[in-house]
């Protein structure tokens, strides 16, 4: 049932935007009052994910949800149109926000950290900068709220506030606004002075008149532009922030930063350039070309971390090239492969993050080689993690299977070998640097000195692993909602 069917459609654009704003706000107001702070939060986020899910019902029945906010300059303006791969991100950033929400609450709690109210309205702030992202309307408002995102989660990033901290949130902030401005920026202006458009069109703004080779150039602008997407060697930043706690892991890794990036790549894709537009450009498979050397290369630098956040990092690095590849193969079944990776890489990989955070808290331990027999302490949370790692190797009956089966297929339909070999590559490299984990984990015994009584770790923390654990399980059995937003995807305008 949509509980706000008595509202327009388009106020439903000013809820997804402001409630997290809103709750932001009421953060700062009640910080002196951990309990209601927090409360505070997670209502908060409830609220969020009841208005997305009407918009999702009004978007599935094809009714248009948009709303003019300003005209900066004539025929640009600061404007949201709702469209299902927008609608298809803010589902999954709005429920995860719940989960990760709870989860942040005992991780916060039990690490005894400081300045937790900051860290509540940082997080708050950042997912109204995600919404907006999510139903950007034109380049513009997408650039505007990119630009915000990144300079919102700076502050988590730097949560701790000592050296290393610092350092990488220099990196973080210095790679993410260098690439938008210099390239980014000049790619959407490009765009503007090519089409005299900024808005999303279903097949593209661009047509036969225009010059293939500059419209490759700024095909590589957005693509390279778009730095959260971690294409190498604009990826530094990524496990620069690696610094940050577990819960700003998730939030990066699952929820706003790296999926903004990708999510911005594929609506490019598909309503800048088109999906026949880019088949035609000789651009599309260099981009490809480097999406899939980054998959492969990240893969194989995870293999040599022994920080369990830092092969996580490398980890997310390469599976998000998994998207920018399904884009750049230009072919149906390789979009839906995009947006559902979206979806599959959020639940698998936040709990892995979740997962990370619990062995910290718990157990006190960081590196892979300190996980010997683990497994028989906290045998829920590593049954969690098995999963997440089935799901990013790409098994069933885990999410991951759906979104790689339908990158294969893209792949074929159009002989990009390149983009095959790639992504067996990249599994067999998951499975290279999971699998022992898990092997670890369970068959191997704890190492001499070792005596270590805990468990699992609290509820707060172990609840929402095993949560995101189950719905990689569940997406798997039952992808329709998902798939029925990819699909449609390619079927309608904004």
């Amino acid at each position: 049932m949509n509980l706000w069917q008595g509202l327009a459609p388009s106020q439903l654009i000013v809820l997804a935007v402001l409630v997290p704003f809103v709750g932001a706000l009421l953060v700062a107001a009640t910080g002196k009052k951990p309990n209601l702070r927090e409360a505070v939060t997670l209502v908060t986020a409830v609220t969020l994910f009841t208005v997305v899910m009407g918009i999702t019902d009004l978007t599935l029945q094809g009714t248009p949800i948009s709303l003019h906010i300003i005209d900066i300059f004539p025929g640009l303006s600061i404007q949201f149109d709702v469209e299902p791969l927008g609608v298809l991100f803010a589902l999954v950033a709005s429920f995860l926000w719940i989960v990760t929400s709870v989860y942040a609450v005992g991780y916060m709690r039990g690490n005894n950290e400081g300045n937790q109210t900051r860290f509540f309205f940082c997080f708050a702030f950042s997912i109204s900068s995600v919404m907006a992202i999510c139903f950007s309307g034109n380049l513009l408002t997408l650039f505007v709220f990119y630009e915000v995102l990144t300079l919102a989660t700076y502050p988590l990033v730097t949560h701790a506030g000592n050296d290393a901290a610092k350092q990488g949130g220099r990196t973080y902030l210095g790679i993410l606004l260098s690439t938008s401005i210099c390239f980014l920026l000049f790619a959407i202006v490009g765009t503007y002075s090519l089409t005299g458009t900024l808005e999303f069109k279903p097949g593209g703004v661009f047509d036969d008149t225009h010059n293939k080779a500059i419209m490759g150039l700024l095909l590589v602008l957005f693509s390279f532009g778009i730095g959260k997407a971690a294409l190498m060697p604009f990826h530094r930043w990524l496990p620069a922030a690696m610094v940050a706690p577990t819960p700003v892991s998730a939030l990066l890794h699952a929820v706003a930063v790296v999926k903004a990036g990708v999510f911005s790549i594929l609506k490019v894709a598909v309503y800048v350039f088109g999906i026949d537009g880019l088949s035609e450009l000789t651009a599309t498979d260099f981009v490809l070309y480097m999406a899939a050397a980054t998959m492969v290369i990240a893969s194989i630098i995870a293999l040599t971390k022994d920080n369990l956040k830092a092969r996580l990092a490398y980890s997310t690095v390469a599976q998000l090239s998994y998207i920018v590849l399904g884009a750049m193969l230009a072919t149906t079944a390789g979009a839906i492969g995009g947006a559902m990776h979206i979806a599959t890489h959020a639940f698998g990989k936040i709990t892995l993050f979740f997962v990370a955070g619990a062995i910290y808290t718990t157990a006190h331990k960081k590196l892979v080689s300190e996980l010997d027999g683990i497994g028989k302490r906290m045998p829920l949370t590593m049954a969690a993690f098995t999963i997440g790692a089935i799901s990013m190797i790409g098994l069933p009956p885990a999410a991951g299977f759906i979104s790689k089966w339908y990158l294969l297929l893209g792949a074929l339909d159009v002989g990009q070998w390149v983009a095959v070999i790639a992504l067996v590559l990249s599994t067999l490299l998951n499975a290279a640097y999971f699998i022992p984990i898990i092997y670890a984990a369970y068959f191997k015994q704890e190492k001499a000195g070792h005596h270590d009584t805990h468990g699992e770790a609290s509820l707060p923390i172990l609840i929402p692993l095993l949560i995101t654990a189950a719905m990689t399980l569940l997406v798997f059995f039952n992808p329709d909602l998902p798939l029925a937003l990819a699909k449609q995807m390619l079927e309608v305008s904004p």
